[in-house]
């Protein structure tokens, strides 16, 4: 069978046919790569597998078609880019025999495709669901083979940023681990690990400080840490962190299944926060073989540079008493976009730690705001706009922790309206499912909070 390429078609043809014969387009792209069935569809794009007919074996390959499911002129020109990109990071890092190879790179019929080369085997995923729980040293074989593969990738100063089960496929013919899925990845040589970026990746394996929009090389090593914690447990990531002790109850989970205290350490130390986390694939890999003579990876290079931030601009201005502006001028804050599925984003703003004159001076009437004191704020991260009834209906459909939400409760409809008609015991349920998911700690402003941002 032939697959059609068009997205708004996709009819399977018959072997044999040139053109499709339910929309008329080309089954061939670039005059050689006939698409078979589709494997996959994830943020950026839908995958194929094909054959190249170019070569007479016509051996199979994968066709990635940009087919982003974002939306806006801004966030689609970042998703051709990030496509773009992927590219570039196939063709440099394909050379490793654990990535898959980058075969071509071109724009067909205004959509821009790769072929890369076709991994056969299972993901880590599929052998979960099939075999079942990864015993100890399943766990330990694994993080062998893909800490070889990360040291590679990072010391050509690139950040996968989507390490997971379902981008780790054990290869049939050898049995080796092969990274895939490079369309996350981020090339840092030049520029500071401190710049904010675009949020992006998985975010039941993302680390904190890339869902602050600020990768680094240690944020490989956690998302590689839960996917381990997945694999021993069988259990959603999401479900090991308690987002209300701030701490992994990984091991509440294992089910019988015995993991050693040294290993157990290991394990801790790769999900841990940034400066209590593994630095490096070199500290692991000595750690994991603390005497066994083996030379460990070298260390990824980091070269620093003049950091430049990510921001948006914005006018401040002052009123007088009645009302009339008197002065204005630019601000600019940082903003991170937190992923909530199904193509639905909340834009967070982070504001700066400080000290403010909090509460009403001794000659107005707001007695219960009295006494004016100093408040410290530690920094924090703020919803940009209220929550709107489209995010509201994304997360209410979360798993229930404590109380039933319902979906739809403005009164006043419209996906980028604020909700309303709910409580405050509601809005609580809300946050806590939203860091249960994300595993990163949501909650309400304070009165101080609110107030200094």
């Amino acid at each position: 069978m032939s697959q059609c390429l068009n997205p708004d078609c996709l009819h399977r043809n018959p072997d044999g046919c040139q053109f499709c014969q339910k929309c008329g387009g080309k089954l061939q792209l670039a005059e050689r790569y006939r698409a078979k069935r589709i494997l996959g569809q994830g943020g950026f794009g839908r995958t194929f597998l094909a054959v190249d007919e170019f070569k007479p074996s016509k051996p199979p390959c994968v066709i990635k078609q940009f087919l982003p499911q974002a939306q806006g002129t801004a966030t689609l020109q970042k998703a051709a880019e990030l496509f773009d990109q992927e590219a570039q990071r196939l063709e440099e890092l394909g050379k490793h025999p654990q990535i898959p190879e980058l075969l071509a790179y071109f724009t067909a019929d205004n959509r821009q495709y790769l072929v890369q080369e076709f991994i056969d085997g299972e993901t880590l995923q599929q052998e979960l669901e099939n075999n079942g729980a990864f015993t100890e040293k399943q766990i330990r074989s694994l993080l062998q083979d893909v800490l070889t593969v990360l040291d590679f990738v990072h010391r050509h100063k690139v950040i996968h940023r989507d390490i997971k089960p379902e981008n780790i496929i054990r290869r049939k013919s050898d049995k080796k681990l092969v990274l895939v899925d490079f369309g996350a990845a981020k090339q840092v040589p030049r520029t500071s690990l401190s710049v904010t970026g675009t949020v992006i990746g998985s975010a039941e394996y993302c680390a904190p400080e890339q869902a602050m929009g600020k990768p680094k090389y240690g944020s490989d090593l956690y998302s590689l840490g839960v996917t381990c914690l997945h694999l021993l447990t069988q259990t959603n990531p999401s479900d090991l962190y308690d987002p209300l002790e701030a701490e992994w109850v990984w091991r509440d989970y294992l089910n019988g299944n015995p993991v050693g205290n040294q290993f157990s350490q290991v394990l801790d130390r790769l999900v841990e926060t940034y400066k209590k986390r593994y630095q490096s694939v070199a500290e692991v890999w000595a750690d994991l073989q603390p005497s066994s003579g083996t030379v460990p990876p070298s260390p990824p290079i980091q070269i620093p540079a003049k950091p430049k931030n990510n921001t948006f601009e914005f006018d401040i201005f002052t009123v007088n008493e009645r009302g009339r502006e008197i002065s204005r001028r630019r601000g600019q804050a940082e903003c991170i976009i937190e992923d909530l599925g199904n193509g639905v984003t909340l834009e967070m703003v982070l504001i700066p730690g400080g000290t403010f004159l909090m509460g009403s001076p001794s000659n107005e009437v707001y007695d219960r705001e009295k006494p004016q004191h100093r408040v410290t704020v530690q920094p924090f991260l703020m919803g940009k706009y209220p929550v709107t009834q489209e995010q509201w209906r994304q997360v209410a459909g979360f798993p229930k922790l404590r109380r039933d939400l319902k979906p739809d409760p403005s009164r006043f409809k419209g996906l980028n309206l604020p909700v309303e008609q709910v409580s405050w015991y509601d809005a609580v349920e809300w946050c806590a499912r939203l860091s249960k998911k994300i595993g990163k700690p949501y909650r309400l402003p304070s009165e101080a909070e609110w107030e200094y941002a």
